[in-house]
């Protein structure tokens, strides 16, 4: 097997090995006494509350994701994977490792499965991942961290400028194809619904690899982005000690370049404190804005 073989193989594993992390975190069932944080990252990333499912949304990430990083090594290294799995199975240390993982994935589809069916028929309106957020919903109410990254003017944007309005911060690339597009559409629709407090909507790019401060005016135009609304960039070290301080738990794959993320919206109040991390949906935003 060639080192380019290798390689290959070694990108499908983390694809299916995010892929597994990624539905595992959505539809594990949580007991009762499941940490706050646990919970709270299932809303966020999914808009799945404790044993509920994901919403639309969470869908989108759990099944876009991972076809889009699957057809991107596939069109890249079609050849390469093709050649590995052949000589893979070509050896039988290589036919039982491709028995055992093939067995994997159908015992883990079998378990979604399963546990959707469950889910699905013990639904009640009251645990309807798409209801109004409950009026226990947790507030952050702590310092927001810094941005000081480039918006697709040019300026340097601090949240010191937005003090004395709210602000939404949310997270996407331009090449995202399946949840992004979503994730700037349902941020600025909560910026319109929310037009008496005059927000600012900011959206942090997860490629500053290919997201460059150049581009940022042509990914501006190409999302819709009007007055005061900015996506921020800047280089690729500066950007991700940005993400780390929002606690945006995206995974880039070197290989495609595609990049696994929540759906994940900040909102900072008037003072410059955040006050609540949520599911990017535009109804929860002007919900959780009405708390402020």
């Amino acid at each position: 097997m060639t080192r380019r073989e290798q390689t290959a193989l070694g990108a499908l594993a983390f694809v299916l090995a995010v892929t597994a992390a990624w539905w595992a975190l959505a539809l594990w069932p949580l007991p009762a006494d499941a940490p706050l944080w646990l919970v709270r990252t299932r809303a966020v990333c999914f808009g799945a509350l404790r044993d509920t499912l994901p919403n639309g949304a969470g869908w989108s990430v759990l099944i876009g994701e991972p076809a889009a990083m699957l057809a991107a090594l596939f069109v890249v290294w079609r050849e390469e994977v093709a050649g590995g799995l052949g000589a893979l199975a070509r050896t039988l240390a290589g036919r039982l490792a491709l028995g055992g993982a093939l067995a994997l994935v159908v015992l883990a589809l079998g378990l979604a499965t399963a546990r959707v069916a469950t889910a699905t028929a013990g639904r009640t309106s009251a645990a309807d991942p798409e209801a109004p957020l409950p009026d226990t919903y947790p507030r952050l109410d702590r310092p927001a961290p810094p941005l000081g990254l480039v918006d697709q003017a040019g300026d340097t944007v601090v949240l010191a400028r937005f003090v004395g309005r709210p602000v939404i911060v949310t997270f996407a690339y331009a090449h995202c194809q399946s949840v992004c597009p979503i994730v700037v559409h349902e941020a600025l629709d909560a910026q319109r619904r929310l037009a008496a407090l005059a927000p600012e909507l900011v959206v942090v790019t997860l490629d500053p690899w290919r997201d460059t401060p150049e581009r940022l005016p042509t990914i501006a135009q190409g999302w819709g982005l009007g007055a005061h609304t900015h996506v921020l960039s800047g280089d690729t070290a500066a950007v991700q000690r940005v993400l780390r301080d929002w606690n945006v738990g995206a995974a880039r794959d070197p290989a495609t370049g595609e990049v696994a993320h929540p759906n994940l919206a900040y909102l900072v109040d008037a003072a410059g404190r955040l006050a609540f991390a949520a599911r990017g949906r535009a109804e929860d935003l002007v919900t959780l804005a009405g708390r402020l």
